[in-house]
């Protein structure tokens, strides 16, 4: 059997095979993919492992984490195989490390959308950090009213007589914005709900009300955060006395 791996997962795509039997082409027989993967997910730790540096940093100069929780993700061959068909890309190692921006994905929730800024600027003033693109969903909402902070960045990781440079989408959020997207994604896309203006319209409403919340509650932290007593504390803190 030809075990070419682009050839073979070209012409799966062309003869169009389910997408469990194209699975069955990446998972049984190419050892590149597997190693790609490999390389992603080694991408995906590193970029969590700083983002635990910070938030264990942080937590001493302020007193609490900024970062409420850290997930990641690696895309899986149906969805990054049907990315590469849609945008009528070549079907191969290449092409996916070349014109996938999101195979590994990290998400940091937040507290407060301050928290999310200060955390995106501490992580891109790292040496070995490129920002390769950046998409502010906060400043500029996506019309359904989805908001996050979106980074695109490379990221070297240390192989054994090698070093390598591999791209990992940041995603961050605020905990109203995490749940608004977990939630409109159910919604929408997994109880086969058809679009309607009605729909669409209460989920947006229901980001202004996430939104509205979120500045609410950063202003209700401003305020205590600045009263006599909080002051107090952080410099007992800071200095040790008291």
């Amino acid at each position: 059997m030809d075990l070419n791996t682009d050839t073979n997962v070209e012409r799966a795509i062309v003869e169009k095979l389910s997408q469990e039997e194209i699975k069955g082409w990446i998972q049984n027989y190419t050892a590149s993919y597997k190693e790609m993967m490999a390389y992603y997910r080694c991408a995906m730790m590193e970029v969590a492992t700083k983002f635990n540096v910070l938030n264990e940093e942080l937590s001493l100069e302020y007193d609490r984490n900024p970062i409420e929780t850290i997930k990641t993700r690696l895309k899986s061959p149906e969805s990054v195989l049907d990315k590469l068909r849609r945008r009528g890309l070549p079907v191969s190692v290449g092409s996916i490390e070349e014109n996938i921006n999101d195979v590994a994905g990290v998400r940091i929730i937040c507290a407060f959308p301050s928290d999310i800024y200060m955390l995106a600027d501490a992580f891109l003033m790292q040496d070995d950090i490129v920002l390769l693109q950046r998409k502010d969903y906060i400043k500029n909402p996506k019309p359904n009213g989805y908001r996050s902070l979106h980074l695109v960045v490379n990221i070297p990781i240390f192989l054994h007589r090698d070093k390598k440079m591999m791209k990992v989408e940041v995603q961050f959020r605020t905990i109203s914005m995490d749940w608004w997207a977990s939630l409109e994604h159910k919604i929408r896309y997994k109880k086969d709900i058809s679009a309607s203006i009605d729909i669409d319209r209460e989920l947006f409403d229901c980001a202004q009300t996430s939104a509205a919340l979120d500045m609410r509650m950063e202003d209700i932290h401003k305020k205590v955060s600045s009263t006599p007593e909080s002051a107090r504390r952080e410099g007992n803190f800071i200095t040790g006395i008291g």
